[in-house]
């Protein structure tokens, strides 16, 4: 029986994923609002807090530092806690870097900041170079445009918008990691990662601090590489 046939590094990039990119920043946009409502409330001033959703850019860092700040912790454990959750940005970097090998230094420097888990799964979940490098941008603009949208809402209207919970709202974030996670769970690979994953993250929770289990939890990805063998495209 003949080899399936390699996928095309210039298929274009399906219709479905503009639609699921824009769906996705709209609900990070959401937990935007309820970042820049906690910032605020934790001391921050309004500029403070945009300036750090648009330098940082990576939201369970944020919420991490700002909660430290809030409970009265200092700012060197707020960094440690920031730091130690944005370490997965590392690994994601290393899976981007194929995709933008060729593209000039400045679109690399662009890209480094928008190397987070939505773009990151959006683009590895598709086939070929381009559609991958596509997936990318507009999954990363998308969250980094919604993203800094809320922010500065919430960080202007205070609490007079409330946290998301109040309105059902907390259900969109888990719930776009879900659609992140299905086209990599349809492969061998995909589901023995995530399974290892859970695993770990299950083992640490008792026994190690706060952001440690899901920073761990990407060593699940080793297990996928190293013993499971690569299927074909179809």
């Amino acid at each position: 029986m003949a080899d399936a046939p390699p996928a095309d590094p210039e298929a274009p990039l399906p219709p479905e994923v503009r639609r699921n990119a824009t769906v996705l920043g709209v609900a990070v946009g959401v937990f935007g609002l309820s970042f820049g409502v906690l910032a605020t409330t934790a001391g921050l001033t309004v500029g403070q807090t945009c300036v750090m959703s648009l330098l940082v850019f990576t939201g369970a860092s944020q919420f991490a530092a700002v909660g430290v700040v809030a409970t009265g912790g200092s700012l060197a454990t707020a960094l440690g806690s920031a730091l130690l959750l944005a370490a997965r940005n590392a690994a994601y970097g290393v899976a981007m870097a194929p995709t933008f090998a060729r593209a000039p230094l400045g679109r690399r420097v662009v890209a480094a900041q928008l190397v987070i888990d939505e773009s990151t799964a959006m683009a590895t979940a598709q086939e070929g170079r381009r559609a991958r490098e596509e997936a990318f941008w507009l999954t990363g603009v998308a969250v980094f445009v919604f993203w800094n949208a809320g922010t500065l809402l919430g960080a202007v209207a205070g609490d007079a918008i409330g946290h998301p919970e109040v309105w059902g709202l907390d259900a969109a974030f888990p719930a776009g990691y879900l659609a992140l996670a299905m086209p990599h769970l349809r492969t061998r690979a995909g589901r023995v990662a995530g399974a290892c994953g859970v695993a770990i993250a299950l083992v640490l929770i008792p026994l190690a601090p706060a952001g440690v289990p899901i920073v761990a939890a990407a060593l699940g990805i080793f297990p996928a590489v190293l013993f499971v063998p690569r299927e074909p495209a179809s």
